[in-house]
C-alpha cells in the first residue's frame, strides 16, 4: 500500500510515518517500480506499534534505542517487556528508565499540589483542603459576542 493508505491504517499522517523512517523506528520500506514507498502489512503492524508506545509516554529517543527490537511486540501475543528469560539488553532498560522518569513527575505534580493547597487553603498539620470544583473553559472566539451571564 501506498503512504497515505498505509498512514491511515496506523492512525497517523503520512508526514509521521516518514519522520518514523528518519529516525530509524521503521526501516526504509520497498519501492514501486516509479519510485514511490510501497508498504507490506508487518510495516503497518509495526506502525501501529510505534503510535501505541509513543502514546503510552515512550518519546522517539526511546524507541530509537530499541529500534531492532520493535518487531517483536507485533506478535500476538507481544513478550513481556520485564520477561525474567528476556537477553541482556533487551530493552527493558527503556522501559524502567521511562517509569522512573514518570514517577518523577508524578513526585514532583505531587508536591506542587501541596505547596498550591497548602497557600491556597491554609492547610495546616495535614488538614484536608475543601474539596475543590473543576473549572469548565469554553472556548470562544474572539470576534463572537460575549455568553450571557447566568445566575
Amino acid at each position: 500500500m501506498r503512504i497515505g493508505e498505509a498512514a491511515a491504517a496506523a492512525g497517523c499522517t503520512p508526514r509521521a510515518l516518514r519522520l518514523y523512517e528518519q529516525r530509524g523506528l521503521l526501516p526504509p520500506p520497498g519501492r514501486t517500480a516509479s519510485g514511490q514507498r510501497d508498504y507490506q502489512p508487518a510495516e503497518v503492524a509495526r506502525l501501529r506499534v510505534i503510535r501505541e508506545l509513543l502514546g503510552s509516554g515512550f518519546t522517539i529517543e526511546d524507541l530509537r534505542s530499541c529500534a531492532d527490537r520493535l518487531h517483536l511486540l507485533t506478535q500476538d501475543p507481544p513478550p513481556r517487556c520485564g520477561a525474567a528469560d528476556a537477553p541482556e539488553g533487551s530493552g527493558s532498560g527503556v522501559v524502567g528508565r521511562r517509569l522512573a522518569i514518570l514517577d518523577a513527575e508524578i513526585d514532583r505534580l505531587t508536591r506542587l499540589r501541596e505547596d498550591l493547597a497548602s497557600r491556597a487553603f491554609g492547610n495546616r498539620a495535614g488538614a484536608d483542603p475543601p474539596p475543590y470544583e473543576p473549572v469548565s473553559v469554553t472556548h470562544r472566539s474572539p470576534t463572537a459576542p460575549p455568553a450571557p451571564a447566568t445566575p
